[in-house]
């Protein structure tokens, strides 16, 4: 089998240095735009009490953080997932995800920063006067998760402690998984196969614990006043199914290049299944938190679904719904369309579009209520990180093989009929 390499080519670069700076200059377009108070659904300074376009900037980035954070660990997770369930059809595409990976040192700082930076402005829990006598008594209830062993309203010690947790965690389950990956190329056998078994097992649970946690510190608790039991689940299959979407479309755009030759027909229908069954998941989940609070009687829990079907997000609210169940649902329905990589190339980059949004109406109307707003300022920041995102996952993955030669389950790959 002839060694496959991805070359990062200058023109590559340049394309990706460009969008970072069309996405710069978008938001500068964008910013100015408000502070003159119109043009292109832009939010003016005086659109709401106390309400600053450096607010908007802020809920953008934070969009940014959780979605891109979302793709790189939830990549380790499938290649993770392919490991631990022995499967041989991906032996020759799951080097894609893994390489997602590679952001996770970057958005576990940028994370970071971004809390110590305007923390302030996203969550409403960190307001220390809320912790006062006769303050928020809900937000009083909460004070132990953010706060403890600390006194409530002062730092936050365990909500960051839980942040560098998952972070390091990740990252260092991650780089294992990937040096075996490549010793394998290297020394064949199955020694590193059956550790990265073990090591794939271990990522796999803590992810499960950890996931659920973060989405609640970094997204529920934008709106601290309320809860839902499904939304690990829910955030989970926003992050699964745009990163099912992403690996799809690398792989038709290498095919189209003339590389993953171990790649047929019979892969890109399993990889466009999931896509279709995981939207489906998806639209089942987001059903299932609205049903929850609907059929239980719950009328303090609707605020939600009241603040996103306002004027201002209902819009999005729909198009979301559009996007990430209607669309892929219908044109990813036959067999024929999960096979062809026009379609999936089509189809894909709507639906990573669709979760995008998911994020923005998970963010946004939490953060800045009827301040909110889509424009520039949004397009702007996204092309900033998605060039980014690409310049950091493209240069890793030109580093190594596109697949293990010596991957022990690589012929049954080769084989894969369906």
């Amino acid at each position: 089998m002839v060694e496959e390499r991805f070359e990062f080519s200058a023109k590559a670069k340049k394309n990706v240095l460009i969008l970072i700076g069309a996405g710069i200059v978008l938001s500068i377009i964008g910013i100015v735009l408000m502070n003159m108070g119109g043009g292109h659904g832009e939010a003016s300074e005086g659109g709401g009490h106390g309400f600053h376009w450096y607010q908007r900037l802020y809920s953008n980035l934070w969009i940014n953080n959780i979605f891109f954070t979302g793709i790189a660990v939830v990549g380790v997770l499938f290649f993770a997932i392919q490991y631990a369930a022995q499967a041989g059809w991906s032996a020759g595409l799951k080097r894609i995800p893994l390489a997602f990976g590679n952001w996770l040192p970057i958005a576990g700082l940028l994370m970071l920063v971004s809390f110590f930076a305007f923390g302030h402005d996203i969550f409403h829990w960190t307001h220390a006067e809320l912790y006062e006598e006769g303050g928020d008594e809900i937000i009083q209830g909460k004070g132990g998760f953010f706060y403890w062993p600390l006194k409530s309203g002062t730092f936050p010690l365990f909500f960051l402690a839980r942040m560098i947790i998952f972070f390091g965690v990740w990252y260092w389950l991650f780089a294992k998984l990937k040096s075996l990956a490549f010793n394998e190329d290297i020394e064949g056998g199955t020694d590193n196969w059956h550790q990265m078994r073990m090591y794939s097992a271990i990522f796999i649970v803590f992810f499960a614990v950890s996931s659920s946690i973060a989405s609640w510190d970094w997204l529920m608790s934008i709106d601290t006043h309320w809860f839902s039991t499904m939304y690990g689940w829910y955030t989970f299959a926003s992050w699964w199914v745009a990163t099912l979407a992403l690996t799809t479309l690398v792989v038709v755009l290498l095919k189209e290049r003339g590389l993953l030759s171990v790649v047929n027909e019979n892969h890109l229908h399993d990889l466009g299944k999931f896509v279709f069954a995981f939207s489906v998941f998806w639209a089942y989940i987001w059903f299932s938190q609205y049903l929850l609070i609907y059929y239980a009687n719950i009328p303090e829990e609707t605020i939600y679904f009241v603040e996103r079907w306002s004027d201002k997000y209902a819009p999005v609210f729909f198009v979301n719904l559009i996007l990430n169940f209607f669309f892929p649902f219908l044109l990813l329905m036959t067999r024929d369309s999960k096979r062809h990589m026009r379609f999936l190339k089509v189809i894909t980059p709507v639906v990573i579009l669709g979760h995008w949004l998911d994020f923005y109406q998970m963010v946004t109307p939490g953060v800045l209520k009827e301040n909110g707003g889509f424009g520039l300022l949004e397009v702007g920041v996204l092309c900033i990180y998605t060039g980014a995102f690409l310049y950091v996952f493209l240069s890793s993955l030109a580093k190594a093989p596109l697949f293990a030669r010596n991957h022990p389950m690589l012929e049954e790959s080769l084989h894969h009929h369906i």
